[in-house]
């Protein structure tokens, strides 16, 4: 089965970091994935953005014209995907940052208060680890032990990869208590 995510925010929120990861974390669970980073707009005060495919089966197209899953970090990342999203798809919303209502009633919105989470732990710049926790947890596309080894993979220093991966469990763990 195909899966499409959009993963949006501000330049330097980490945007690009978390569609890397989880496609790597998708490689090491054995799966076809593609990942196609966006840059530019995000200079001027734009969204940065990137679409994670995780397949199956061999991917033909990287675009997600109608993605399952949106990660928006930021406002202006809500109201640019919201009407992109397939109906039915999760919405992942930082509710710290994002103070408007969704138009949209036929998908779910996932409220994840990561910088608020990430201030908790003494790093705001990991609340992109604390959101890419919940989605894990919620879209359940990747294992959690993938994603701890893709960021270990990636960085090279074993300090950030341990506050990353603190982040990543605070926000994996936002959820858990569900099942």
């Amino acid at each position: 089965m195909l899966v499409k995510t959009i993963f949006s925010g501000f330049g330097g929120q980490g945007v690009m970091s978390m569609g890397l990861t989880l496609a790597q974390a998708a490689m090491l669970d054995g799966k076809h994935v593609t990942y196609l980073p966006s840059y530019g707009a995000e200079v001027r005060g734009g969204t940065a953005n990137c679409t994670v495919s995780i397949s199956d089966e061999e991917i033909a197209s990287p675009v997600a014209s109608s993605p399952w899953f949106i990660v928006a970090l930021n406002q202006p990342s809500v109201v640019r995907f919201q009407n992109r999203i397939q109906s039915g798809g999760q919405f992942f919303i930082n509710s710290t940052l994002v103070n408007i209502e969704v138009s949209r009633g036929d998908v779910e919105i996932v409220n994840v208060p990561a910088n608020a989470i990430a201030d908790k732990l003494g790093n705001l710049k990991s609340a992109n680890m604390v959101m890419l926790g919940a989605f894990v947890m919620k879209s359940n596309l990747v294992s959690l032990a993938s994603v701890v080894e893709a960021l270990k993979s990636t960085m090279k220093n074993q300090k950030l990869v341990a506050l990353n991966e603190e982040a990543l469990n605070a926000g994996y763990s936002l959820f858990s208590h569900i099942l």
